[in-house]
């Protein structure tokens, strides 16, 4: 029996919930839960979606190099994913191709190429753990990580927030008040790297733009500002962190996945709130 299933059980009886491993998986979802949250919102405002998805692509590609160099994965995965960024807006600058077509060469390249380095190297990784999230593995130094990136991420966007929102708002009108608008769009596009650098382990590469885009969508149905947008994100990606992870111990479910699934749920749950709440007002 699986140490999943063995948790999961005890969950009736003591409350061996508080393992070291447990806590530990749950003090990095909860952390990267409000990070994604409060930056999932500049991905739906700006619809980012696309590029999140293939930033996450390419954190293979960091993954590899990571391994290879003896920088680590997190380290690797952060260098790759802000060199794709800076690469995708001098791309952009040139206007060579459109910005989805950039992206999808992007990253399926980099997809492509990190398999072939991994291949080539020899190189013996979890793949799946990558791909979907492994949270139950998180140790104390990726704790540490994930706190220190997402206060780091906290702490810019704090001190840029109005240039930022002004910016997503129109572009034209941010220039007019003598906002670096360029400086701001490379700002940003570095937070969203670091973001995916600290998330990996904990949704894996196919699911982390859900974890950005489906708190913060379900948010903007009942925010009315820009701020509270932010904080009920961060605060309903919290509320599927705890769903989610107690769901997988029970039911013997992949950790990431239910997660995401759990997100998914509450937002599905919350919409006809939303739908009743706007015929209401319409009368």
């Amino acid at each position: 029996m699986d140490i999943i299933t063995k948790a999961g059980m005890n969950i009736t009886g003591q409350m061996t919930m508080l393992d070291p491993f447990i806590l530990r998986a749950l003090l990095a979802a909860i952390g990267v839960a409000l990070i994604a949250g409060v930056m999932g919102c500049f991905v739906v405002w700006r619809r980012m979606a696309y590029f999140g998805d293939s930033l996450a692509h390419s954190a293979l590609l960091g993954v590899a190099l990571g391994l290879i160099s003896g920088l680590g994965s997190n380290i690797g995965i952060l260098i790759i994913c802000i060199m794709f960024a800076s690469l995708l807006l001098f791309l952009q600058q040139k206007k060579l191709l459109a910005t989805d077509t950039l992206l999808g060469i992007l990253a399926h390249a980099g997809l492509s190429v990190a398999v072939v380095v991994i291949s080539l190297a020899n190189i013996r990784i979890n793949l799946q753990g990558y791909l979907f999230g492994d949270i139950l593995t998180v140790t104390f130094a990726e704790l540490a990580w994930i706190y220190g990136g997402g206060a780091f991420v906290l702490c810019l966007l704090i001190w840029r927030w109005s240039g930022l929102v002004l910016m997503t708002i129109n572009e034209d009108l941010a220039r007019a008040e003598r906002i670096n608008v360029f400086f701001n769009h490379l700002l940003l596009l570095i937070l969203m790297s670091v973001v995916v650098a600290i998330s990996i382990r904990i949704t894996g590469i196919l699911l982390m733009t859900s974890m950005l885009i489906i708190p913060a969508a379900t948010a903007r149905q009942f925010a009315d500002t820009p701020v509270m947008m932010a904080i009920m994100a961060a605060g309903f990606g919290i509320i599927a962190v705890f769903i989610g992870l107690y769901g997988s111990l029970w039911l013997d479910t992949p950790s990431g996945p239910s997660i995401v699934a759990s997100a998914a749920l509450i937002f599905l749950l919350l919409m006809p709130i939303k739908l009743l709440l706007s015929a209401v007002r319409q009368k």
